[in-house]
């Protein structure tokens, strides 16, 4: 199912994403994103309420990455409401963005994972004043709280958009397409098919 609203015949209805659509090798889409990812630091996470379908996002810290960079782990508290909404449904979005308006969205599907040996490799002190110390020697914040748990994104698809010019430049361009009616040429404009992220999977392992 799609929605349109007009007919532009021969002519490109989306004239930014056909101007800025940038086609590259495999490498360096993904080696772009990842690069984006560690620097943004972080994301807001997408999930769905169960008993709602209403869609809920919440600032997260990227915690680590697995799959040759793509497949994404954040620290979560295990009796939050994000848990809730991914054992209701696992599907979920991640986006990065920047001061510049470049962008990441990667979309997957999320497992929860309370395995003690992960949660200690990617344990951080900091974990400790977000969940807190119960006092009862159990729920004390540290690599052993079963309350720190992880939320694992195995990515089915991506989309982002960088840029390799000035502010100065791109600001030129936008001035430039509001003169002549054309889509300004502003960013790097790529996506990652799921067929393309199971093979940098295959190939990085």
């Amino acid at each position: 199912m799609s929605f349109s609203n007009t007919d532009t015949g021969d002519k490109p209805a989306d004239p930014y994403k056909e101007q800025n659509k940038n086609e590259t090798s495999l490498k360096e889409k993904v080696q772009d994103l990842v690069a984006f990812m560690e620097k943004c630091k972080f994301a807001m996470m997408t999930t769905r309420i169960g008993d709602s379908g209403l869609l809920v996002s919440r600032c997260m810290a990227l915690a680590a990455k697995e799959g040759g960079g793509i497949d994404l782990l954040f620290h979560t508290n295990t009796e939050s409401g994000k848990t809730d909404d991914l054992k209701s449904d696992p599907k979920i979005n991640i986006a990065f963005l920047n001061s510049s308006g470049e962008w990441a969205s990667v979309s997957g599907e999320a497992t929860i994972t309370t395995d003690r040996e992960t949660i200690r490799k990617y344990y951080s002190p900091a974990l400790k004043a977000w969940v807190g110390d119960l006092g009862d020697g159990k729920h004390d914040g540290g690599p052993e709280d079963p309350r720190i748990g992880m939320i694992a994104v195995k990515a089915v698809t991506a989309t982002y958009a960088i840029t390799n010019q000035s502010f100065l430049s791109r600001s030129m361009e936008v001035t430039k397409g509001m003169v002549t009616g054309s889509a300004p040429n502003v960013n790097m404009l790529r996506e990652l098919s799921e067929k393309e992220l199971e093979e940098w999977r295959s190939i990085s392992s």
